[in-house]
């Protein structure tokens, strides 16, 4: 008689039950409606890289589904709960890229505008002139899809010395203007003529928040919270500015702090104008498959603009960027759209199909866990 085969996350459920341990908080493996692979990668996701939790929400033709795993809190125990809110890190770049192209469609502002038409006080000399031709400059095109040749402001040394080691314990409760972030990093010059290359930099979505306020007359934040957030009722996002606190139902957030001794510290609570335009917001597993869903089904751009935000470059072997949006071909051949997101004890993904028709979002409260993260995306769309 052949072996009987039974599904990895049974085999995983009976070994719990002989070996007498428990399954992480929220972990279930009944019937799921197809996605038990996903349920299995947040499982992973604390068992093999130890991260303390994670969550999934995912909308498809079957409805909604969600579930979650570990801890929320180490101290208490604490599960994870579907609706936590969380820092999102880099998915603030898709929010400030869909209000531009709003703009862009409104006549307000042209992809092609050169950065120094709005921001007329920032030193872009050295960014366009240097090279003695005007088809070089630093535009907003080139902003939001990482073309511009700018630093990235949170790879300056002295940045990283004091946000990414354990001094962040103390420095993370300054407050930075968006003219404090991005001097640093416009001092170094150029990394490449602008256009001719790609590098992923938080300075560039700083200087995109900019751009915004000096179009409309209100900072970034404002028109995030005019344009997406209020219009399709995400209720669990926010643009906390310098406030540290996470309103509303959370966890814990954990940070290994550039260490490898194995310490992680709870960075809950931090200024997130250390973000900014780049990186700031708050938000819910629930709220991200909304925007992300709303966003690649047309719901916040006319057609052109959207076709704009998915015109891409390749960045990576399985991956190409567009205009604050990328593109991820999965093992399994399907091609995902989202953006990831990692700040301070938090790291999340939401990717959708190009039709929308099947959107996910994921978080784990932990800056050590984008492996995880992808992960599940993989066990999302290819399980």
């Amino acid at each position: 008689m052949p072996p009987m085969s039974l599904p990895r996350s049974v085999l995983i459920g009976l070994l719990a039950l002989v070996c007498g341990f428990a399954l992480p908080s929220g972990v279930s493996f009944a019937a799921d409606g197809g996605h038990a692979r996903t349920h299995e990668a947040l499982h992973e996701a604390v068992v093999r890289y130890g991260v303390p939790g994670a969550l999934g929400w995912v909308q498809d033709s079957g409805g909604v589904w969600h579930g979650s795993a570990g801890v929320a809190d180490r101290r208490t125990g604490r599960p994870r709960q579907a609706r936590d809110r969380f820092r999102i890190g880099s998915l603030t770049k898709p929010f400030v890229a869909t209000v531009l192209l709003q703009l862009e469609a409104e006549g307000r502002v042209r992809l092609d505008d050169p950065v120094g038409r709005w921001l007329r006080k920032v030193p872009l000399g050295r960014y366009g002139a240097a090279f003695g031709d005007r088809r070089h400059t630093v535009t907003v095109r080139r902003l939001l899809g990482h073309t511009s040749g700018i630093p990235g402001y949170t790879a300056d040394p002295a940045f990283r010395r004091a946000y990414f080691g354990t001094p962040f314990l103390t420095e993370r409760w300054a407050s930075h203007t968006p003219r404090e972030l991005i001097a640093p990093a416009l001092k170094r010059g150029p990394l490449f003529t602008p256009g001719t290359a790609w590098s992923y930099s938080n300075t560039n979505y700083v200087l995109a928040g900019m751009v915004i306020e000096a179009v409309t007359g209100r900072s970034y934040a404002e028109e995030i919270e005019h344009r997406i957030v209020r219009p399709l009722r995400l209720r669990d996002t926010s643009l906390p500015g310098t406030s540290p606190r996470i309103p509303g139902r959370h966890g814990r957030a954990y940070s290994a702090l550039g260490g490898r001794d194995g310490e992680r510290y709870d960075v809950t609570a931090l200024n997130p104008s250390l973000a900014g335009a780049s990186g700031e917001m708050i938000s819910s597993d629930r709220d991200l498959v909304r925007f992300t869903r709303e966003l690649l089904t047309g719901g916040l751009l006319p057609p052109r603009q959207l076709r704009e935000m998915k015109s891409t470059r390749a960045i990576a072997r399985h991956e190409r960027y567009g205009l604050g949006l990328t593109a991820r071909t999965l093992s399994c051949g399907v091609t995902v759209w989202g953006h990831d997101g990692t700040i301070h004890g938090s790291h999340s993904a939401a990717f959708g199909t190009a039709d929308g028709s099947r959107t996910a979002a994921f978080n784990v409260n932990a800056d050590w866990g984008a492996r995880s993260t992808r992960a599940m995306v993989e066990a999302e769309f290819c399980g």
